[in-house]
C-alpha cells in the first residue's frame, strides 16, 4: 500500500495516494492544452524567437511608459489560440518583457491556469 500524503492544493489537509484528495481534483487545463512542442514553441520556433528578439531587444510596453527594459518574450498581440497562421503573423508579435507579458496574459485570461 502507497505511503499517503497531504492533498497538494494548498491548505487542504486530506490525505491521499494520488496527489490530489477527491475535492481537489488537478486542473487538467494543462493537460487538454498539450505540450509547448505541438502548440508550436519547437526547435523552428525558439530560432524565429531568437532573431526576433534580436532585431527588438526592447519591451514595448515599458518603451511606451519610458523605460528601457530588455525584451525576453515574444508576445502573441492577437492570441492565436492554435491558429498556425496567427501563430507565425510577425505583424501579430511585440517583444515584452516578462513581467509585462504576464500582466497582460492574465488581463487577457482572467488569471493563469483559467482554462482559456
Amino acid at each position: 500500500m502507497a505511503l499517503k500524503k497531504f492533498c497538494r492544493k494548498p491548505g487542504c489537509t486530506k490525505l491521499t495516494t494520488t496527489g490530489y484528495c477527491d475535492d481537489h481534483p488537478p486542473n487538467t487545463y494543462d493537460k487538454q492544452r498539450g505540450t509547448a512542442a505541438e502548440r508550436g514553441y519547437d526547435h523552428k520556433w525558439r530560432k524565429a524567437r531568437v532573431a526576433y528578439l534580436q532585431q527588438h531587444p526592447l519591451c514595448k510596453h515599458c518603451m511606451n511608459e519610458g523605460k528601457l527594459t530588455p525584451a525576453t518574450v515574444i508576445d502573441h498581440i492577437i492570441p492565436h489560440r492554435g491558429d498556425k497562421k496567427l501563430f507565425w503573423d510577425r505583424k501579430n508579435w511585440q517583444p515584452l518583457c516578462e513581467s509585462c507579458h504576464n500582466r497582460k496574459t492574465a488581463a487577457e485570461d482572467g488569471g493563469f491556469g483559467n482554462g482559456h
